[in-house]
This record gives C-alpha cells, structure tokens and sequence, in this order.
C-alpha cells in the first residue's frame, strides 16, 4: 500500500530540490544564461514510495513557434509542449532515495538564446503520480495533479548591468517642487507661479478624475538641483533620477511638447548641462524620465492649438508627424494614452517616429551624448519590442564612445509586475532576456514590504522577495529600483499612518488639506524607518522619492507632489535616512553580495547578504514581543556603531565553519520589539 501523502508529508516526508551550476548551490536561482547546464539533485524519503522521477519542461504557452516541436515533442490537452527528461537513480542511504538529472538551457532554446520556460517535477509511485505544486519558484508543495509550475528564464549571456549602478543609492526628484535655484529661467505667458513654497498646495480638481490645467508651478529647477548636491551626497546619493524635464505645457510635463530641448522654466539646455558638469565632478550619475510611449496636444508634432506653427499632426493630413499618431477619423478623433485627450498617442511602427528618437542623431542619442547615464522609461508596457531593443542599443553605444566619462547606459523600466513573466496586452514581454532592460521599478517588493510594516505580514514579503530573487537573472536583482514611493502613489508616511482605507477615497479638497495627528505620525515614523531599512538591504538599489527623508506626507497625485520643506524637515527622519546611505556606501555586500532569507516566522524576518568574506545580517521585527536569532561569527552594530550589539544574549565558541576546520561563535540576539537590526560580520 502506497503511504497516505497528506499525512506523510506532514510528518517531513518532502523531496528535496537542489539545483547547482559548476558545482555552486543555485537552489535560489531560476534565471540562467544561455549555455548553462542546470545539475538537479532530489532527494526523496523512501516512505514516499517513490519508484521514479522526472523533469517535465514545457514552452511558453503564450507562444507558439513552429521549432520547439522539435524538442518538445510532447502536447498536452490544453496545447502546451513539454519534454520529460527522466532523472537517473543514484543512491539510497539514510531513508532517502537520491536521483539526478542535467538540464541544458542551449537545448531548450532551439534556434535562439533566450527563452521563458516552466517546469515541474513528477514522482511516479505505481499507481498514481505526484507533482510538484510551486510556491514562490523556490519552496514547493506535492500534490496528485500538476499545479503551479517552477519558471525558468534563459537570458543572452552577454548580458549584464552597469556596473557603476550596482550598491548604489538613487534619488528621485519631482524638479518643479525640489528647489528654486539661481540661475536663468524662462517664463510662458500661459503659466502660473504658486509663491508660497512652504504653505502652497498643488493644483487640484475638486472631483478626482476632472479635468485640471496643472499650469500652476512651484518655480523648482534644474539649477536648484544643482545647488542642493551637497545634500544628496550627504544622504549617501550617487545616483539622481528626474522627473520629465523636456518641455511641456503642464507642471508634470508627462505631455511633451518638444524632446529636443529642456523646458525653459527649469533653466534650459544649459542647466541641465551645468547639473551634468557638477555630478561628474563627484561621480554621480543622472537618469532622465523618457516618456516616449504618447506626447502632449499643445506639442510641436500634434499642436493641436496652433501655437507650434501649425505644422503638427493634427493641423494637416500632410504634416510629418501625421503618421506619427493613429486617426480613426482626422483630426478629432485618435488614439491616447488611457482615453486622456490631452495625451495622444505616438505610433512607434512608424519608422520617422521611431528613427526621431532612437535612431542615429536622435533624442536618446543626443542626451545620452552631453553625459546623462540613463534612462527610466514610462510605462514601458506599452513601449514595442523593438522600439526597447533600440533604447538599450542606441543609449550603450552612445555612451560606450562619449569622450567624457563613458560608460553603460542604465535602461529602467515602469513595470508594477512580475517583469519576468509579464503579459501586457496580450503578449508576453521579454524585458530581461538581454535586449531591452537592465531594471524595473521594484512594486511588487514595494507591496511587501508595506505590508509587512503595517499589516505584520512577514509570509508575504518572505514570498514576495524569494519570487523576485529567483525569477531574475542576478544582474538584474542588483539594479532593481527598490522604491516606497513614488510621484505616481501616496506619501509613505500618509499610506503608514492612515489606518481607515477608506480615508483614501476622501474628496479632494478634503485630501488636499489633511495631514497626520502627532501620535499616528509618530508611529507611521517608526513603520518607515523599519520598512526603510528593508529597502536600503535587500537586493537591489533604493530610490528615495524626494522629500520621504524629511517627513512630508500626501494623498495621490498631486498631493504626494509638494515643495520640499527646506528648513522645516523632520531631522530624526534626515539622520536616519543618512545613516542607511552610509552603510551602504561602506559596505561592498549591497553590491552584488548573495541574498539569503534565513528567517521568516510570525512577524519577523531575517536575512543575509554575503560577498567574500564580507557579511551583513538584517533582521526585522513587527511583533510586540522580543524575538531571538541566531547568528555566527562576531558581529558588529552598524546602525548604531557598537562593535558588540548590547542585545546579545549568549554566545557559545563551540562551533566549526563551514570547512570543519576553527571554531567560531554562535551567538543568540534579542531583537526586540518593533525594531530592528543591521548587524555586520567581523
């Protein structure tokens, strides 16, 4: 008689998975370059009454080439290729029985280097067959029929990531709410001048989702960013990210007017050339906001008002940017980014279009060229396959061959999902298979970790960063943008502090003038320095939306988008957030060092980063009790620069390394409640 499988596995009668590459541990891994070979080990409790394992690998379903019959011969009711590749008995010791298996990546991918795959594993017991059902593409159920499978991403492998963006720190800067700097500007008679930087609200409608000018501006600019570098470098800040800053109508300048040149009212071409000098001298970089998927009405190719000469798309059939736009019926009638009138749609098929911004002389090209080392590109589902390829291709080589400080472009991608395995209008994307994006914005660990402070849910993040790190290839998961917020979501601090979610939903006017009590800010303060401290450690490079380091709160667009309060910041929350960018900045494990979640129980979780010798261990605790971890080796207190943490509460010297060969210690730490550690080996 079989053993009953509930009951068996309950009492830890699982397989065990193991995946190595030459010989190195990747049972955390799921993305791997073309060419690698893929060793799986399982090992099996015999009380399982295993006779036989398998490896079924299946083709992307969204996709169907002619060639993969070749290899996967197999078809499954639902359409699905798939190949079984029987794994070979090894041995049998302890109650376990042992079995092995390669799996090629240069096979599967027939005809070319890249591929997006899924597979599972089938244990035959005689009569019936178990599957394997995945959790999070690392940890794993058994079921009797086949459930979510493990996926696996085959990327070129010549692809890589800039180097220079790997332990970095970024900064995200709203320029018309930043600071006014000294330097020349370039007033419109159409715009609007908001005086009051300290007290101001943004322009708003009174209903969300009525129309508004938002030709109200602060009077930030790119000079005042310029002046500010001090600040940024003090914070730890390598890395500045803009908001759009080609000219537009609006204060958002998300509806471009003209990409060859830089809006007039944050100080031109030359300020953003004099920003560019400055951040070369302290070796920090900029990335520009490229918003290429629709531009403004009021534009130089649509100009819809006729203030653009009337040579734009909808002013004549025979302008030449007609056909850089989709008609259903000229000139009124078009297709624009959501339905939004005010932001028609470019058609990126069309090759003057595409040529005007990628190709050689173009709009990447051209800024690339006076020294900005990458690009964030807006909703970049809605960008084409090879309008991206073009991107990453033109942005490198441009700035490969520059004669001031070359280097790789950085391409970033606005992704709320699962970048590895998304679907976007129907069709699966290939951001990561070497082609198009070194990165994305990190929103799915961004949930997590809210989750997580707020609502104490340490199984989420625990699943959510074990997803992420397993799904991407390894160069991808050192420069993914880990973001808290944005200009696109509430403040932090309000979505920490704010308990009712209906609270969200408030009318405008409402919304515009609500801020915090002193008790829920004090604890939406303490929820954001633990979430902080999980977004400056895990993988990946934190992006501080401006202004989250001093304390301002705000609802959705456009209160999440007020002057910084120079002067009135919250200076708890400043030397917080300056003592996070140090660490990183002294530490080299935020650079490429191995990622290992080591605890993750009710409300707590823990885990590793390791390079070389290097070790740094961070452990997050949002219950209301003191919960102890284990850890080996000495350790010192990085956040509070102690060279022994003062919660240390035992410490045995019994235990050898990992070669057998001295003892180290093994200490227990208390980490009490609602705290947390960022403790380094030593």
């Amino acid at each position: 008689m079989l053993p009953r499988l509930f009951d068996e596995c309950a009492c830890g009668a699982m397989p065990k998975i193991i995946k190595y590459v030459n010989g190195e541990d990747a049972a955390l891994k799921g993305a791997f370059s073309f060419g690698t070979k893929i060793d799986f080990h399982v090992e099996i409790p015999r009380k399982l009454g295993v006779a036989a394992v398998v490896l079924r690998v299946c083709t992307d379903g969204m996709e169907h080439r002619d060639e993969d019959s070749r290899v996967f011969t197999e078809k499954s009711s639902s359409g699905e290729r798939y190949f079984d590749c029987p794994l070979s008995f090894e041995s049998s010791y302890c109650g376990k029985d042992s079995y092995l298996g390669t799996l090629d990546t240069s096979f599967i991918c027939i005809g070319r280097e890249y591929g997006l795959f899924f597979y599972e594993l089938l244990f035959l017991r005689g009569e019936d067959t178990l599957f394997t059902d995945s959790v999070n593409n690392v940890d794993f159920n058994i079921g009797t029929r086949s459930g979510r499978r493990f996926e696996l991403l085959v990327y070129k492998s010549q692809f890589d990531t800039p180097e220079w963006f790997g332990g970095a720190s970024m900064y995200h800067i709203f320029v018309d709410r930043f600071f006014r700097g000294e330097g020349e500007v370039f007033k419109r008679d159409d715009s609007k001048l908001n005086e009051d930087w300290e007290n101001g609200i943004p322009q708003y409608p009174d209903r969300a989702g009525d129309p508004v000018t938002n030709n109200v501006f602060f009077g930030g600019n790119l000079w005042g960013v310029a002046e500010k570098l001090d600040y940024l470098q003090s914070l730890g800040i390598n890395v500045i990210y803009l908001s759009p800053i080609f000219a537009a109508y609006s204060n958002h300048r998300y509806d471009t007017a003209d990409y060859s040149r830089v809006d007039g009212l944050l100080g031109g071409d030359e300020a953003l050339k004099k920003l560019i000098a400055e951040t070369k001298k302290r070796n920090m970089h900029i990335i520009l906001d490229g918003v290429f998927n629709h531009t403004g009405d009021d534009s130089l190719y649509f100009d819809r008002y006729g203030k653009f000469g009337g040579q734009g798309a909808y002013c004549s059939q025979e302008s030449p940017y007609y056909n850089w736009y989709n008609f259903s019926s000229w000139p009124d009638k078009y297709e624009s980014w959501w339905g939004i009138e005010i932001m028609p749609k470019l058609n990126l098929h069309n090759c003057d279009c595409r040529d005007y911004l990628v190709g050689e002389g173009g709009i990447i090209e051209k800024y690339t060229d006076i020294g900005i080392d990458g690009w964030r590109l807006d909703v970049a589902d809605e960008l084409t396959d090879d309008f991206l390829d073009s991107i990453r291709k033109t942005s490198r080589k441009t700035a490969r061959s520059r004669d001031e400080k070359p280097c790789d472009a950085l391409v970033i991608g606005e992704v709320w999902e699962n970048a590895a395995n998304k679907i976007a209008y129907g069709k699966r994307r290939r951001y990561f298979c070497g082609d198009q994006l070194d990165s994305v914005m990190n929103y799915p660990v961004k949930n997590a970790i809210i989750s997580f402070v707020r609502d104490r849910d340490a199984h989420s993040l625990y699943n959510t960063l074990t997803e992420i790190y397993s799904s991407y290839p390894s160069c991808v998961c050192n420069a993914l943008m880990n973001i808290l917020g944005t200009h696109d979501t509430e403040r932090i601090l309000t979505v920490l502090g704010t308990e009712d979610v209906s609270d969200f939903g408030r009318p405008n006017p409402v919304l515009a003038a609500s801020r915090l009590n002193y008790d829920k800010r004090q604890e939406a303060v303490r929820l954001l320095k633990m979430a902080s401290v999980i977004q400056y450690t895990v993988f990946g490079v934190p992006s501080l939306f401006y202004g989250d380091e001093a304390g301002l709160e705000g609802f959705h667009d456009p209160f999440c988008r007020m002057p910084y309060p120079w002067g009135r910041e919250d200076s708890d929350l400043v030397a917080h957030y300056t003592k996070l960018g140090s660490i990183r900045r002294d530490c080299s494990v935020f650079d490429g060092g191995d990622f290992r979640i080591i605890d993750h129980s009710d409300k707590f979780i823990a885990y590793e980063r390791r390079k070389g010798s290097k070790t740094v261990v961070v452990a997050v605790n949002r219950s209301d009790e003191t919960r102890e971890l284990t850890v080996s080796g000495n350790m010192r207190d990085m956040y509070n620069e102690k060279e022994s943490p003062e919660y240390v509460i035992c410490v045995k010297e019994c235990a050898l390394d990992n070669h057998g060969s001295k003892e180290i210690n093994i200490s227990k730490i208390a980490v009490k409640p609602n705290s947390f550690i960022i403790l380094e080996g030593f």
